[in-house]
């Protein structure tokens, strides 16, 4: 299945249609450093690109990346962005790092009408909450997988929806594409 989507020409009056991605950081490494300046792994090292490239076929133009400032989440999206065919303009924002479930719902409310098609890279349990709340419905079998495996690191979900930023709310999107590096 493919996610390609393009933005733009919806008609006047009619919901804008969205695209939200949810990237879970790489693996991470534990040395003897306090959890928001964990590094990445070897495998996460190998694994940030591999996700970068699916990202980018995805066919969907990014217009804005949301980071958490931990060093595993920016490592790991300085690894991926690489393979996009154009970067996006990121925002670190550190409400991302331990981030609820609630307070990820709070941020993307307060995404911009003008972002058609928004990146988070972040942590779990967030990004797992996130995509089986705002889910209610899936093409093929990306739900089916998505319940089998979780949200293992480097793992992504492409959730679509229609209407404003301020307006999503559990429920409300169809997940679209399912990936994880490791299969």
């Amino acid at each position: 299945m493919s996610a390609a989507v393009s933005s733009g020409g919806t008609p006047p009056g009619t919901p804008e249609s969205r695209r939200l991605v949810l990237l879970r950081h790489a693996k991470a490494d534990w040395p003897q450093v306090l959890d928001y300046e964990r590094p990445l792994a070897e495998r996460g090292r190998k694994d940030a690109p591999v996700a970068g490239r699916k990202l980018a076929d995805t066919g969907i133009a990014f217009d804005l990346a949301l980071c958490s400032t931990a060093a595993r989440t920016r490592e790991t999206w300085k690894l991926a962005v690489h393979e996009l065919p154009h970067r996006p303009r990121t925002v670190y924002e550190e409400r991302l790092y331990e981030a609820t479930l609630g307070d990820l719902l709070a941020l993307l409310n307060e995404t911009p009408d003008e972002v058609t098609n928004l990146l988070v890279i972040g942590h779990n349990p967030g990004m797992e909450a996130l995509a089986d709340a705002l889910t209610a419905r899936a093409e093929g079998d990306a739900l089916a997988r998505m319940t089998q495996r979780g949200f293992p690191t480097a793992a992504l979900a492409v959730i679509g929806f229609s209407g404003s930023w301020k307006s999503l709310e559990h429920g409300v999107g169809t997940l679209l594409d399912y990936w994880v590096p490791h299969p």
